[in-house]
């Protein structure tokens, strides 16, 4: 199967990491990203840690928002 593009730059391929929302060209998933920001790094430490951009960081928030606002969402159990 191939790589869905997601958003801007966030994408899944179930061969990469079972599927989880990655940022585009890198295996840095969304969970990662916002599990880094809610211990207290700032995006920018995030940045220079996982050679990642700025945009590459506010974009995984956005997906994230976007992702928890669907009228479909189920949280896991």
């Amino acid at each position: 199967m191939a790589q869905v593009k997601l958003g801007e730059r966030i994408v899944a391929d179930p061969e990469i990491l079972g599927g989880k929302p990655l940022v585009a060209g890198t295996r840095l998933t969304v969970e990662l990203i916002l599990g880094q920001l809610g211990r207290g790094q700032t995006p920018d430490e995030v940045s220079k840690q996982y050679g990642v951009t700025r945009d590459d960081i506010l974009t995984a928030i956005r997906f994230a928002a976007e992702t928890v606002g669907r009228d479909n969402f189920a949280p896991a159990l």
